[in-house]
């Protein structure tokens, strides 16, 4: 099943509370706006998804190596948990972000208390890990996808 986002929309603000920066350690709230004007590559996954880890996480560390010193992009990753809570945890979002070496910032979404799914999984209408969402430097979701 195709699910790619057939239709440009208008990307909604980020609503993660918690995220570290490309060194690991606690930041501020990031925003959407924090990042005019570049091209955004969000990375959605779980910390316990075989896939994210044997495909998504491998392609997410090729596009930043390749793409390190291109100052038109910015690449974030966000572990979306809408399942596993016990093991999706923020300390675990950490060990990956060190496990991959991935010098990017890296939220934690587990969304609200009363809800099964991510803030960003409802926002950008997701469907799951590993999932990619690419938003151009006019703020429109130009793709998004399982992958």
């Amino acid at each position: 099943m195709n699910t790619t986002t057939q239709k440009i929309f208008k990307a909604p603000e980020f609503d993660v509370k918690h995220w570290v920066d490309a060194n690991g350690n606690k930041t501020k709230q990031l925003k959407l706006s924090d990042f005019n004007g570049t091209f955004k590559v969000l990375y959605c996954f779980q910390s316990w998804c075989p896939g994210c880890h044997s495909v998504g996480l491998p392609n997410l560390q090729k596009m930043v190596t390749e793409l390190k010193d291109n100052k038109k992009g910015t690449f974030l990753a966000i572990q979306t948990v809408f399942e596993g809570f016990h093991a999706n945890t923020y300390e675990n979002m950490l060990e990956t972000q060190k496990k991959y070496d991935l010098k990017i910032p890296f939220g934690h979404d587990a969304g609200a208390d009363d809800a099964s799914r991510s803030n960003i999984m409802k926002n950008y209408q997701t469907g799951g890990t590993p999932w990619f969402i690419f938003i151009d430097q006019n703020e429109n979701v130009v793709f998004a996808d399982f992958h």
